[in-house]
């Protein structure tokens, strides 16, 4: 199987911070969502594979070159989008094509015209006078203009309405639908994980907490409900975390412990779920 991207024991060092041996691979034709608390590392894992900070170790390919060494050839396989406008406010959409084609050989215009009739861009419209949506939707239409064989997205359905969620996550499904391109995208919001992603990497305060396929992700847990008197000493151990209510309890715990407790009511995990608990820092839980 051929990957897009190749991410091995990955670090990074700040001053109260610090990102630690981070490794996966995506696969080309496939959607991978990279997952975490907030300020747990996943920005600065994206701007580390973009070659926009230095790292402290580890490798990274893109399109099985290194960023560094073939910068210029890796860039012209990449699209990158980020959850705020990189173009200047004043710009017509015309300019945006005019600043931007210029870097890149393989730019088709009429692609761009196309794209921007999908997505129901007016040329004359000014940057500053599309909504964030469609700001989104800009940015996505460039890297499809110079068939950007890997997409890399940072937080792009952060502050998105459900509908231009909904839409962009059908685009991105589309994008990898001939099996020549792949999307790495970060996010918080779960939901759009269930939908589009095929793969998962989490980051959990700098340390990677799991890299794999999302069904393998969302098999590794149960959530076990009861009542209060049965939230056992034993339960307590064996889960991941507890939240407890005055009528009862739900705890998350690994799949293969839940055997010991069959005359509980037992339910699949959410994404939202194993991320809450297993990140969870406060009193809420146990």
């Amino acid at each position: 199987m051929t990957n897009y991207l190749e991410v091995k024991n990955l670090s990074k060092s700040f001053d109260s911070f610090q990102l630690h041996n981070i490794s996966f691979t995506l696969p080309k034709g496939y959607i991978m969502g990279l997952i975490g608390p907030n300020g747990s590392g996943k920005t600065t894992t994206i701007k580390l594979i973009l070659n926009m900070l230095g790292r402290n170790g580890g490798e990274i390919k893109i399109m099985g070159l290194d960023n560094i060494a073939d910068e210029q050839k890796a860039k012209a396989e990449l699209g990158v989008v980020f959850d705020t406008n990189y173009f200047s406010d004043d710009w017509q959409v015309t300019q945006v094509e005019k600043s931007i084609s210029v870097f890149y050989p393989n730019w088709k215009s009429e692609r761009f015209a196309e794209m921007l009739r999908k997505f129901h861009i007016a040329p004359t419209k000014k940057v500053k006078e599309l909504s964030k949506g469609m700001q989104m939707k800009l940015m996505l239409a460039c890297a499809f203009s110079y068939d950007a064989k890997l997409l890399i997205l940072d937080e792009p359905t952060s502050g998105l309405d459900p509908v231009s969620r909904d839409e962009l996550l059908q685009i991105l499904s589309e994008y990898i639908e001939d099996g020549e391109h792949s999307v790495l995208f970060s996010t918080h919001i779960t939901g759009d994980l269930e939908r589009a992603a095929d793969y998962i990497t989490y980051i959990s305060y700098g340390e990677l907490f799991f890299s794999g396929s999302k069904d393998e992700f969302v098999d590794l847990f149960r959530i076990v409900k009861g009542g209060t008197e049965e939230l056992s000493a034993d339960l307590k151990e064996k889960a991941v975390g507890v939240r407890t209510f005055p009528t009862g309890f739900e705890a998350l715990v690994k799949t293969e412990d839940t055997v010991a407790f069959s005359s509980l009511s037992i339910e699949p995990a959410t994404i939202d779920e194993i991320v809450v608990f297993t990140s969870k820092k406060g009193d809420d839980y146990e």
